[in-house]
Parts: C-alpha cells; sequence; structure tokens
C-alpha cells in the first residue's frame, strides 16, 4: 500500500471502497472537485453511492443531485446491492410532468439563458441549506446540454468550482462522457480525475478497468486497475507493485515426502521461491504440484491450489487416488482450492485472490496453470510483466510458487510453450513422455535452480498404486528427453535398464 505523510490539511476522505483507497493512498483530499468519467455503464453512480455511504457511517451529510435519474431509478439502484440510503439528501432536478407541456417550453429565451442559471440556482441552494460536506452531481452532460456553447459550459464548471471552494465540501462530478471523449478542458479544471472504462472481450464477461489521471499535489498509484461491479457494490483490485512487499523470512526447505524427488531437487524446494513445472499435457506436473502442497500440509502449515483446468471435485478424486486425501486438510482449512474460471475473472481479481490467501498465512501456493492465467488475460499487451510482477510478488512474500505449464506437443523434439517464463522461475522442472519397450512413459528432470546444487540426471516417474514414484536415474538410455531414447547400456546391464523403465 502507498504511505506517506500526510498533514492536517491534506486531510482525505475515504471513498468507501478499499481498493479505491489504496490506489490513492488513503482517499481523495477534502474540500476539493472531482470528475468521474465513465460510458454509461461503467459504475459511476456505484462509486458516487459508495462515496455518500461512507459519509453517512462517518456522520458526515451527504447530497445526491441527479440531473438525469430519477429518485425512484437511484433507490432502484441502491436497493439491487441491498443498500439503504436513509440519510442521504437526494434532490432530483429531472422534468416532472408539467415541465414537458408545450406552454411549458421556452420560445424566445434559449435554454441556456433560462434553464441553466435557475438548474445551478437550485442546486447550489440546497447545497447551503442542509451544508453537505459530500456532494455528487450527475451528470455533467445535462448541464452539458443546457449550455449554449463549450465556453459557458467550461464558466458554469468554474463557478460551482469556486462555490464549493470555501465551503468544506467535497465533490464529485460525474460525466458519461456522451459528448466529447477527450475533454481535456473539463479535466483541467478538476482537482483530479478518475477514468472508468469497459473493456470488451471475444469470449466471457467484461473487463473493466480505471486509471486515476490525475491527483493534484498527491502521490496515487499510476496505471489501470481492474475492478468488478457485484452485488453489494464495486470492488476494485490495485495493480500489483512487488517493490511495496517485503516478508524477510529465512529461507527453508519444503519437502516432498518422496525421498528420490527430493534428491532429484538437491534436497527439496527453497521456501520463497518460484518453481515452474513445465512439459506436455497429462505428464504429471499438477499431481506433483499438488504432492508438494500436500506434504506442506501435513507439517502443519497453510498452502493453496488455485486451479484453472480442473474442478475442485476432479482435483480431490485424482488426488486420493495417488494417495493423497486432501480433503481432512481441507476441512481443516490447512488447505484452500480456489476454482479459477478464465472466462468469468480478469486478472486483477485473480492476483487479488493471491493476495488475499497469503494474507490468510498461505505459505505454499500452485497455480495450475499458467496457460489458464494467460488465456484469463488474452488481449493483454502486458501479460509478461503481470507474470513477472505476480511471482515476484509472492518470492518478496517468503512463498513457495509451484507454477504449472501445459507445452504443445506430447512426444520430440518440437515441444513449445505459450509463453516463456522460464527466465523468471528460480527451479525449472522438466517432464517428457518417452517411448521403451513399447510403452509409453514419463520422465522428470531440473534443468534449472538457482537456490542450490541438483542432480543432472533423468530420472522415470510414474503413477499407479495409490503412489507416485520417481525411479532411479535413467543412466542406460539416452535421449530420453527427444521422446524416443536408446538402450546406451551393455548385455549385462539390459535386465537392470529394462527394471528402470518398468517402475
Amino acid at each position: 500500500m502507498i504511505t506517506e505523510t500526510i498533514s492536517a490539511a491534506e486531510k482525505r476522505l475515504s471513498t468507501g471502497v478499499a481498493g479505491l483507497d489504496d490506489i490513492l493512498a488513503g482517499g481523495l483530499p477534502t474540500n476539493h472537485l472531482y470528475l468521474i468519467e465513465g460510458d454509461p455503464g461503467t459504475g459511476k453512480t456505484t462509486i458516487a453511492l459508495h462515496f455518500l455511504l461512507e459519509g453517512t457511517r462517518r456522520k458526515e451529510k451527504g447530497l445526491y443531485v441527479t440531473l438525469s435519474e430519477s429518485r425512484g431509478e437511484l433507490l432502484g439502484v441502491a436497493a439491487s446491492h441491498g443498500w439503504s440510503l436513509d440519510g442521504i439528501t437526494i434532490f432530483e432536478m429531472t422534468a416532472q410532468g408539467e415541465e414537458m407541456q408545450p406552454e411549458a417550453q421556452y420560445t424566445v429565451f434559449h435554454p441556456a439563458e433560462v434553464e441553466l442559471a435557475d438548474t445551478v440556482a437550485s442546486v447550489l441552494k440546497v447545497v447551503d441549506e442542509i451544508q453537505a460536506t459530500r456532494v455528487v452531481i450527475d451528470s455533467l452532460s445535462e448541464l452539458r446540454m443546457l449550455a449554449r456553447d463549450p465556453l459557458r459550459y467550461r464558466r458554469q464548471i468554474l463557478s460551482l468550482k469556486r462555490f464549493f471552494a470555501g465551503r468544506n465540501c467535497t465533490v464529485l462530478l460525474l460525466d458519461d462522457r456522451t459528448a466529447d471523449k477527450n475533454d481535456l478542458q473539463l479535466q483541467s479544471i478538476a482537482h483530479g480525475v478518475i477514468m472508468m472504462q469497459n473493456e470488451e472481450r471475444d469470449y466471457g464477461t467484461t473487463r473493466r478497468r480505471l486509471e486515476v489521471r490525475k491527483l493534484r499535489g498527491s502521490k496515487f498509484r499510476e496505471g489501470y486497475h481492474d475492478y468488478t461491479i457485484e452485488t453489494g457494490g464495486v470492488q476494485v483490485f490495485p495493480r500489483l507493485v512487488a517493490a511495496e512487499h517485503h516478508d524477510g523470512r529465512a529461507q527453508q526447505v519444503a519437502s516432498s515426502g518422496i525421498q528420490e524427488l527430493d534428491a532429484l531437487l538437491g534436497g527439496g524446494l527453497a521456501t520463497g521461491t518460484s518453481n515452474l513445472l513445465m512439459g506436455p499435457a497429462g505428464c504429471g506436473k499438477t499431481s506433483v504440484a499438488v504432492r508438494y502442497a500436500y506434504a506442506w500440509a501435513l507439517s502443519g502449515q497453510k498452502a493453496a491450489v488455485f486451479s484453472f483446468d480442473e474442478t475442485i471435485a476432479t482435483l480431490l478424486h485424482r488426488s486420493a487416488g495417488l494417495g493423497m486425501d486432501l480433503r481432512p486438510q481441507l476441512k481443516a482449512g490447512i488447505i484452500e482450492i480456489h476454482q479459477v474460471d478464465p472466462a468469468e475473472m480478469g486478472a486483477g481479481e485473480f492476483i487479488h485472490r493471491v493476495r488475499k490467501a497469503i494474507d490468510g498465512g498461505v505459505k505454499l501456493i500452485v497455480i495450475d496453470s499458467l496457460n489458464g492465467f494467460f488465456y484469463a488475460m488474452s488481449g493483454e499487451h502486458s501479460v509478461m510483466l503481470q507474470i513477472h510482477e505476480l511471482i515476484s510478488y509472492m518470492d518478496r512474500m517468503g512463498v513457495t510458487t509451484l507454477l504449472t505449464m501445459a507445452q504443445h506437443g506430447f512426444v520430440g523434439t518440437n515441444m513449445s510453450s505459450p509463453i516463456d517464463v522460464s527466465y523468471v522461475a528460480d527451479t525449472v522442472i522438466l517432464f517428457r513422455y518417452f517411448e521403451a519397450r513399447g510403452a509409453v512413459k514419463q520422465a522428470i528432470s531440473v534443468v534449472k535452480k538457482r537456490t542450490g546444487a541438483h542432480e543432472r540426471s533423468i530420472r522415470e516417474l510414474s503413477f499407479g498404486n495409490g503412489a507416485i514414484r520417481v525411479g532411479e536415474p535413467l543412466k542406460q538410455f539416452e535421449g530420453v528427453l527427444t521422446g524416443v531414447p536408446k538402450y546406451m547400456g551393455g548385455d549385462a546391464d539390459l535386465a537392470a535398464g529394462a527394471d528402470a523403465t518398468r517402475k
């Protein structure tokens, strides 16, 4: 979280949205006018209601001036989130029935000369009457249409700014951007600007993100931040900055409970490191990763599995068949299993879930798989930056991370990965299929480990009879990683070589 020394003159108001307050280093500086821009449906009204409801909770007077929606529509929005607007003054300026009659229409004067002045005067009057400290004006598009030209509109906004400046009042102006999509004139007047956007995807839910474009004289977290609109309001997921976090715990060793596998890794996985398990589909990456989580939980420490590719029921059933009954640890809360649907969840929300698990005491995390995370960020140009930041964050927090990634292809030398993250990981464990004596077998090897020595050998990996088994090094074979090995032993070693491949 951003931290800074804030003087009494820079007192901040909470927006009522924890994630947005984090981005704003605590909230909005008081007694200023702010602009919230966004296309229809981006959640501007919901953010504004959060702001006023937070004021009500703090015994502050709030005013909602609605120029486009009716009071009933506004109450309907609040009710959809389970909110009551009791304690908030709603001032409705929408056209009433008698105002729609032909005799009520102006024929000599332009609306800007009569209606604009009347509208603004009515708003200012009610502000003075209730002495509000939090005000929302929704939306500026109505004032823009009442004004005859941009100059008159700008002057009117400036007059509003001057009026509120001396009244101990923090104001949110909502603009649906139905006119100029880049009204820099309006942005220059406001003390701060928050942009809210809908990002359409080819499949799945719409992704929403916001950006603080401006906050005069104040520190804030720049860039785009994902958010969702759910029953209960807006949830903002601040962009992860790994450099802001550091746990500083001493490094330990995480064991899998399988002696041969730990030997392959030079004793086990170092805590606080990222470990990439890569290979073709079905070669045992998930099972080995879950084995570490299971062993970690048996030692009484918390672990979490984020599954993009399997349902929780399938994962539990398959793990139990390999001697890893996760149900007792799951029931006790020592293991967490989270089902992630990449079509329904954006990268920001997923990272928020990971951070929440770590805040809850989890020190070993399995992400199965990076392919699913990559598809959740489909269309993102910064996918590698976000993956790098997430891995760096977990390393800094002392979390042992196991990341699985499925490569394209099954057998041969033409294996490829959708993204290359091997340079980010501290340890890379390679899985391969190979053919031996008319059977398809699996091999496991460690090709990189930054935190210490490891075996350079290739061992056979097998599953069955309620266990995961790692065999002795395949010394009698050459070319195992190509998928078509050659037997290199002598006649005397033939039986031993055959036994090694049968394990």
